[in-house]
């Protein structure tokens, strides 16, 4: 054994405590960075040098101590664990906002909603049986006209709401592409790091990052190969793979009225859809037909549907009145052919004497007609009937999107508090480890020190004699 050895074990033991030191600085530093993992100095013992001889030897003192690497606390499969969980999370959370402005529109059931309007129509109405006044005329031309204005107002918001949403989509699918795309080249990044030895923790920290966001855009899958490349899923097609990515693209209408259903597919494959996860299909299948099931449409449905009730029913019983003068009763309510009904809707008579409120042959003071008009209000199969069972519906499907969403952000939180647990920085735990550290690092120099002054002994004042 070399008489240098000692200082090479303690400068080794110097080394090793640096290195340790450094990395829980880097911690330390890196507390508050969202998406870094805490990171280890790994260490191995070095062996004694391999002796030879034909005479026995001592026994060989080791070598002291080495850095084998700089290991990152992650775990793999609690991040892949996050990234479905908040794919699920994503999906329903786009599903649970959108039905809670769609119901903020119907303002259902409060004295605003359509329900509480109707209500006073037909009130409007049979106040004008019991007392055919131009006043209670005038209330229910009022009436009528709030009625229509207000299920064209609540179409106009729910198609703003389905435009704005379908934008967002096409910001969605840029986004998914452009973090794909800084997926594919940290993959190059890490994997030449890897290669040639060098450190790739906090690159790999960017990337997973990058990938919990892609997990919750569009719900991809990842795995990490043997290079250190993280290869992301699509409905099993590969998003990334090594240091490429691929890009997607939206297709479809760009307003509810236009009808039709919303894709989204590769943009070297274009006709062929891919059932994407996350925020991107939780806005393709709150986009969808009403026949889909498609939150907006089925409410900007529903409006139509309302108009063109209401002005069937009104309008066939309007029909079969006369006015005041004797004349055959018209149309109370018409819908222009053009665009949705519920946009259309417009009330014809203007004043008491247009009003059909007797029926034919019984006398210029009958209020037949606007009485069996305002029995409408009761009718299982009319106008207020056919709203209140669809805002009925909606209703229970609102609530089974919120609770889907609250429980899979309860999971989203669960899964992401397990990574956290053993991947983000304890300052309190590093504070420690840096402690034992310096502590580690002042005993390794008192070893150099000794051992420093025993060779001053035995290099500078053996053989000196009578001195």
């Amino acid at each position: 054994m070399s008489t240098f050895s000692g200082l090479r074990v303690a400068e080794s033991g110097l080394a090793a405590a640096r290195a340790a030191m450094t990395v829980t600085g880097q911690n330390i530093a890196n507390q508050n960075t969202t998406g870094y993992t805490r990171q280890r100095v790994d260490q191995t013992p070095v062996g004694a040098t391999a002796q030879t001889g034909l005479w026995t030897l001592a026994p060989g003192f080791g070598g002291g101590v080495a850095v084998t690497g700089i290991a990152r606390l992650g775990d793999d499969v609690l991040d892949a664990r996050v990234r479905d969980a908040l794919a699920t999370s994503g999906f329903w959370a786009v599903r649970a906002k959108a039905a809670d402005n769609a119901e903020a529109v119907m303002a259902e059931p409060t004295s605003d909603g359509l329900a509480a309007n109707l209500n006073r129509f037909w009130a409007g109405w049979s106040d004008l049986a019991n007392t055919p006044t131009p006043a209670a005329a005038e209330a229910v031309l009022t009436n009528a006209n709030v009625v229509a204005s207000q299920i064209a107002e609540g179409y106009r918001s729910i198609a703003g709401q389905w435009s704005d949403l379908r934008g967002q989509l096409d910001r969605q699918v840029s986004d998914v592409n452009a973090e794909a795309a800084q997926v594919a080249d940290l993959n190059g990044r890490i994997r030449e790091a890897l290669q040639s030895g060098r450190n790739a923790n906090e690159l790999i920290d960017q990337r997973n990052t990058l990938a919990e966001k892609l997990a919750t855009a569009v719900g991809a899958t990842g795995r990490v190969e043997a290079d250190g490349t993280l290869t992301l899923r699509v409905d099993g097609n590969a998003l990334v793979s090594g240091d490429r990515s691929r890009a997607l693209v939206a297709d479809g209408p760009h307003g509810v009225a236009e009808g039709g259903r919303i894709t989204v597919a590769w943009a070297d494959r274009p006709g062929v859809a891919v059932a994407a996860g996350g925020v991107l299909a939780g806005t393709v299948s709150t986009l969808a037909p009403a026949e889909d099931g498609g939150t907006l449409a089925r409410v900007a449905k529903a409006y139509d549907d309302t108009a063109v009730s209401l002005a069937t029913a009104v309008n066939a019983l309007h029909r079969s009145g006369v006015t005041s003068t004797g004349a055959a009763g018209g149309d109370f309510f018409a819908v222009d052919a053009a665009g949705p009904a519920a946009l259309g809707l417009h009330v014809v008579p203007k004043t008491l004497a247009e009003l059909a409120v007797a029926a034919p042959g019984a006398g210029a003071k009958d209020t037949t007609i606007a009485d069996r008009i305002a029995a409408l209000a009761h009718s299982d199969t009319g106008p207020s009937a056919q709203w209140s069972t669809f805002v009925t519906g909606l209703a229970v499907s609102v609530a089974g999107d919120r609770q889907r969403a609250e429980i899979a952000d309860s999971g989203a939180v669960a899964a992401v508090t397990a990574q956290q647990s053993g991947a983000s920085v304890d300052g309190d735990e590093e504070t420690v480890n840096l402690l034992t550290y310096q502590t580690a690092y002042q005993a390794a120099a008192r070893v150099l020190t000794a051992v420093d002054e025993a060779l001053d002994v035995l290099i500078n004042r053996t053989g000196l004699v009578g001195r």
